[in-house]
C-alpha cells in the first residue's frame, strides 16, 4: 500500500485520484520513541562492525496523503543517550574526541523536501546538524503501513537508511593501525525505524 499518490505514467502533470484510505493518513504525527530506533553502524579496525543506537529522541512528522512534497519531518536526538553496549566506548563517543556531548548535547534533522520514489519507497532530504555543523542528508524510506493500536492510537511506520562521512560533521578522531588502515572508518551507515502516532485534534 502506498502512502502517497503517484503521477500517472502517461501524464507527467496529472495525479491519480486520491484514495480515501490513504488520504485519511494525512495529518501531524508525534514519533513514539519507545517503539522507534535511531541507529548507526561503523567499521572497526577494518574487519568488523560496531553498532549503536541513540535511545533518547523526539520528533514530529507532517504527512500529506496526496502530495508527498508537502510532507516534512523534524527529529532531535540526545547525544548522551548513545549506546553501543560498551560503557567505555560510549564515554569516548560522548567526549570531545567525537560528539562533545557536554558542549553540543543534541543532534537535529530538519527536512527540506520529500518525494515518492515508487510504490512504498520515499526519499526525504533535509539538514543534519552535529556539533553546530549543518550538512544536507538524504534518507531513503520505506512505508511499513498504518494501524490502530490497542489504545486507539492511529500509527504509521517507516524504515529508512542513509550513509554519511562523519568527517563532514567534524567527527575526525582516529588512530592508525600498525598493519595499516585506521581504527574507525569515516563511512557511517544510519538506520531509522520509526513509529509515529497521529495527533488528536484540539478540543474547541
Amino acid at each position: 500500500m502506498a502512502l502517497f499518490n503517484r503521477k500517472s505514467e502517461n501524464d507527467s502533470t496529472t495525479t491519480a485520484p486520491v484514495n480515501p484510505e490513504l488520504a485519511a493518513l494525512t495529518g501531524d504525527y508525534t514519533i513514539d520513541p519507545s517503539h522507534s530506533s535511531i541507529g548507526f553502524q561503523v567499521r572497526h579496525v577494518m574487519v568488523s562492525n560496531v553498532r549503536g543506537t541513540f535511545s533518547k529522541h523526539e520528533g514530529t512528522l507532517s504527512l500529506d496523503g496526496s502530495k508527498p512534497e508537502n510532507s516534512s519531518a523534524s527529529i532531535d536526538v540526545e547525544i548522551e543517550s548513545v549506546d553501543t553496549g560498551a560503557p567505555d566506548r560510549d564515554g569516548h563517543l560522548r567526549s570531545a574526541d567525537f560528539f562533545d556531548a557536554e558542549t553540543f548535547p543534541k543532534m537535529t534533522f530538519r527536512s527540506t523536501s520529500a518525494e515518492q520514489v515508487g510504490g512504498d519507497d520515499y526519499r526525504i532530504t533535509g539538514d543534519l546538524t552535529i556539533k553546530d555543523v549543518t550538512k544536507p542528508l538524504t534518507i531513503d524510506l520505506e512505508f511499513n503501513g498504518s494501524a490502530t493500536d490497542q489504545f486507539g492510537n492511529e500509527r504509521v511506520g517507516f524504515e529508512g537508511n542513509a550513509t554519511i562521512s562523519r568527517s563532514d560533521w567534524g567527527l575526525t578522531w582516529n588512530a592508525t593501525l600498525e598493519s595499516g588502515g585506521v581504527v574507525v572508518s569515516d563511512k557511517v551507515k544510519l538506520a531509522f525505524d520509526i513509529s509515529a502516532v497521529k495527533n488528536q485534534p484540539q478540543a474547541a
